[in-house]
C-alpha cells in the first residue's frame, strides 16, 4: 500500500468567469480539512478569511492563511469548504471526503463514492 491520490476540481463560487483548477491531490484520510498550495489561491483569486494555527506532520504548529469559499468537484459530488494555504501539494482531508460521501480504497489506491450511494451522497446524521 502506498499514498492515494485523486483528481478533483477546484472553483471559486464567488468568481465563476473564472477557469476551474484540475488537480491531482493527496487524498489523506488523517487530515481533516482541505489544504492547497498558494499557486492555487493564487489562481482562484480566493480571499484570506483569516490566519489559523495547524499542526503539521512534524508536530510543528504554524499560522497559515485560511481561504475560501471553494468547490471541490469530484466524479457526481460536489462540496462548498474553506482551504489552509500550506505546502506543495494539495490535500483532500476527511472533511470533504466525508460531505462528499467518498470512499478510500488504500489496498487499490482509489477514492471512489461510496458505493451503498452511487448517486447521490447521503449523511448520517446523529
Amino acid at each position: 500500500m502506498g499514498l492515494t491520490y485523486t483528481n478533483i476540481t477546484l472553483s471559486n463560487p464567488r468568481k465563476p468567469e473564472l477557469q476551474p483548477l484540475e488537480i491531482r491531490c493527496l487524498a489523506d484520510t488523517g487530515a481533516l480539512m482541505m489544504s492547497i498550495t498558494e499557486t492555487m489561491s493564487i489562481q482562484l483569486q480566493l480571499v484570506e478569511l483569516e490566519k489559523r494555527s495547524v499542526t503539521i506532520a512534524d508536530g510543528s504548529i504554524r499560522q497559515v492563511p485560511f481561504v475560501g469559499p471553494i468547490r471541490i468537484d469530484f466524479e457526481n459530488r460536489f462540496c462548498f469548504t474553506g482551504a489552509f494555504v500550506l505546502g506543495n501539494e494539495a490535500l483532500l482531508g476527511a472533511v470533504p471526503m466525508e460531505e462528499m460521501d467518498l470512499i478510500v480504497n488504500p489496498a487499490k489506491q482509489r477514492v471512489t463514492p461510496n458505493p451503498e450511494h452511487p448517486n447521490v451522497p447521503q449523511y448520517i446524521m446523529y
